[in-house]
C-alpha cells in the first residue's frame, strides 16, 4: 500500500503547523479567554458541518487524511500569518484614495487579493512533487481548496467573535459569520481550485499559469463582492448581494461538485474492463466497483460474512482500484511521465496487496451487482 510519508505531508510538518495554530489562537484571543472559548466552540461546530459536507463530496475517492490535515492546518496557520503580515504591511504603505475609506480599501480591495493568495498558495504546493498525483479530478481540487479555506475561516471566525463586548454583540457576529457565511471562504477559494483543475489538463507553463491566474482572480472577485457589501454598511446591499449573486454561485458550485463526482464514477467504470482483462479484478467484482451504492452493498455483504475487519478490507480494496483507475486515466490523456508510470505500477501492486489482505473477496467470488442479477 502507498507509503503515507510519500504523499507530501510528513508528520513533523503537521506537528509544527499544529503548534503554530495553537500559538496564533492564544495570541489573537488572549485578552478575552471566556469569549475565546465560546468562539472556539461555535466556530468549531459550524466548520465541522462544512467539513462533513466535503467528506460527503469526497467519498468516491477519499483523499489521504494527512494531506487533508495539512490543508486545514495551512489555512489555520500559515495562510493566516501571511494574510495578517501582508495586510499590515499594505495598510502602512497604501495611499487611500479620497473617495475610498481606509476600511473599505482594506476589506474590499487589499484583503481579497492577499487572503486568496495566501490560501491559494497551498494549491500551488499541491502541484509539486508526489502531491500532484492526488489531484485527479475537479472534485479533488474543490475539496483541497475548500478544506484549506475552512481552516482559514475557522481561525478568522474565532478572532472576530472572541472580542465581543456583550452577549448580544457576540450573537450578532456569530450569526453573520457562522450561519450566513460558513461556506463563504470555501466558495471563494474553490474558484482557484477550479483554475488549478483546468491547468492540470494543459501542457506547457504559460497555459497552466494563465488558467490558475484566472481562477485566482475569480476568487478575488467573489471575495471582494462579499466584503464590499459588508463594508458599505447597508443591510439591503448585503442581502441583495447574498441572494442574487453569492447564493446562485454557491448552488452552481454544488451542482458542479455533484457532476464532477458522477464523472469520477463513469471514469472508473470505463477503466474496469481493462483491469478485468489484466487479471487484477474479476468480472463479478467489476459489476459493483463502478458504483458507490453497489460498492457500499458489497462492503455490507463482506461485513455480514466476516465482520467489520472484512468490510474494511473490501473498502480498502475498492479504494485502491479507484486510485489505479485515475492513474491509468492520466496516462491515457497523455500526461504520463516516469513518476506517473511508477505510481501506476505501485497502485497495481497495491490492488494485489489489498486483495491478499481481504480473504473475504474469495468467499464473495460469485457476488455480483444486485441490479445485474435482476436483469
Amino acid at each position: 500500500m502507498r507509503n503515507r510519508r510519500k504523499v507530501g505531508a510528513p508528520l513533523i510538518v503537521l506537528v509544527l503547523l499544529t503548534i503554530l495554530t495553537i500559538f496564533l489562537l492564544l495570541l489573537f484571543t488572549a485578552a478575552n479567554p471566556g469569549g475565546t472559548l465560546t468562539a472556539l466552540v461555535l466556530s468549531s461546530m459550524s466548520m465541522l458541518v462544512v467539513l462533513l459536507c466535503y467528506r460527503w463530496l469526497d467519498r468516491w475517492e477519499p483523499e489521504p487524511r494527512r494531506l487533508l490535515q495539512l490543508a486545514f492546518l495551512w489555512g489555520a496557520s500559515v495562510a493566516v500569518v501571511l494574510a495578517v503580515g501582508l495586510e499590515t504591511f499594505g495598510s502602512s504603505v497604501a495611499t487611500v484614495r479620497p473617495l475610498v475609506s481606509k476600511t473599505f480599501d482594506m476589506a474590499a480591495i487589499q484583503a481579497p487579493f492577499i487572503e486568496e493568495a495566501a490560501k491559494g498558495l497551498f494549491l500551488l504546493i499541491m502541484l509539486t512533487g508526489r502531491r500532484r498525483l492526488a489531484l485527479n479530478s475537479m472534485t479533488d481540487c474543490m475539496v483541497y481548496a475548500g478544506v484549506v479555506a475552512v481552516g482559514f475561516a475557522w481561525m478568522e471566525d474565532i478572532v472576530y467573535i472572541a472580542p465581543a463586548d456583550s452577549p448580544a454583540q457576540l450573537a450578532a457576529v456569530a450569526i453573520a459569520r457562522l450561519i450566513f457565511g460558513p461556506f463563504a471562504h470555501p466558495l471563494f477559494t474553490t474558484m482557484t481550485g477550479i483554475g488549478v483543475f483546468f491547468a492540470l489538463r494543459r501542457h506547457g507553463f504559460w497555459p497552466k499559469a494563465i488558467l490558475i491566474l484566472l481562477g485566482y482572480l475569480a476568487a478575488v472577485t467573489m471575495h471582494a463582492s462579499w466584503n464590499a457589501s459588508l463594508a458599505m454598511g447597508g443591510g439591503q446591499l448585503f442581502l441583495a448581494t447574498y441572494v442574487f449573486w453569492l447564493a446562485p454561485v454557491f448552488l452552481l458550485m454544488v451542482l458542479l461538485g455533484m457532476l464532477s463526482r458522477r464523472h469520477e464514477q463513469h471514469l472508473v467504470a470505463s477503466k474496469l474492463p481493462g483491469m478485468v482483462a489484466s487479471g487484477l479484478i474479476s468480472p463479478n467484482e467489476a459489476t459493483w466497483l463502478g458504483s458507490i451504492r453497489h460498492r457500499r452493498m458489497a462492503i455490507r455483504e463482506a461485513t455480514r460474512i466476516g465482520g467489520r475487519p472484512a468490510g474494511r478490507a473490501v473498502k480498502r480494496f475498492a479504494t485502491q482500484v479507484v486510485q489505479l483507475a485515475f492513474m491509468r486515466d492520466r496516462i491515457d490523456r497523455g500526461f504520463g511521465d516516469p513518476e506517473v508510470f511508477a505510481a501506476q505500477y505501485e497502485d497495481a501492486y497495491g490492488v494485489l496487496a489489498a486483495r491478499a489482505a481481504a480473504p473475504v473477496l474469495y468467499t464473495m467470488a460469485g457476488y455480483r451487482s444486485p441490479e445485474l442479477i435482476r436483469r
